[in-house]
């Protein structure tokens, strides 16, 4: 079974803060770089945010863009990317805006969470368990049998943090805005972890894209990840990322 190709996308402060302490969502981004992720969106078959992202944001998660919806439908493609959140408790609220807009969602938990998310949001989406514990692999392997070719996740911190440290995401889209937070408390992109490599690993930088006032910075992790301090990353001849 062929997994997804998956896509971190993060937009951080210069000190490596996604957002701040405030109640409502710290714009870090600008109206280019937004369109650029609402492109990124449309050219994915999946979507997935953690359910924190959720209780948190209260996302609907959607491709804003008519033009690319409509082209969507006319390459035989539902009008919006499957949306997928992941929770451990299954502590969910059926009122966010995440289960009302757009079309499929899947719900990804443990054998636990599966029973509170299955009685918290009756038919709004499915419910995998995926056992014990959440199993990252596992999910993925479900959704490429789903036919997803393409999962996009959008975060948040823990979320990100749980796939760099399995090695399981294939490219990282960091944007950095032009601003400081400062904040001690305030979420950051990743959180402490044990990451493959340790601090020695050297992701590969792909492109480096000005888009207004924010730096929009690709890496692709599995690509050189053997390579050392100082020492080049080996390229696969087979693989096109373009």
């Amino acid at each position: 079974m062929t997994r997804p190709h998956v896509l971190l996308s993060v937009a951080m402060s210069l000190d490596g803060y996604i957002d701040d302490r405030s109640e409502h969502r710290f714009p870090l981004s600008n109206a280019e770089d937004f369109d650029h992720v609402d492109r990124l969106r449309a050219e994915s078959d999946a979507i997935l945010v953690g359910a924190g992202t959720v209780r948190r944001d209260n996302p609907r998660l959607l491709v804003n863009d008519p033009r690319r919806r409509r082209a969507r439908l006319a390459r035989g493609l539902p009008e919006f990317p499957l949306k997928a959140t992941v929770t451990a408790t299954g502590d969910l609220d059926p009122d966010r805006l995440f289960w009302h807009n757009g079309d499929r969602k899947v719900v990804y938990t443990t054998d636990s969470g599966a029973r509170r998310a299955s009685a918290a949001l009756g038919g709004l989406a499915e419910v995998v368990a995926l056992g014990p514990e959440v199993d990252l692999a596992r999910m993925l392997d479900d959704l490429g049998g789903r036919g997803v070719g393409r999962l996009m996740v959008e975060g948040g911190g823990a979320v990100h943090t749980a796939f760099l440290a399995a090695g399981l995401a294939d490219e990282v889209r960091v944007a950095v805005a032009p601003m400081l937070v400062g904040q001690a408390a305030a979420p950051r992109f990743v959180n402490p972890a044990e990451f493959p490599g340790g601090p020695a690993r050297r992701f590969h930088l792909e492109d480096v894209t000005r888009v207004g006032d924010v730096a929009v910075l690709r890496y692709f992790p599995k690509r050189g990840a053997e390579a050392g301090p100082g020492e080049a990353p080996e390229e696969d001849p087979g693989e096109d990322r373009a």
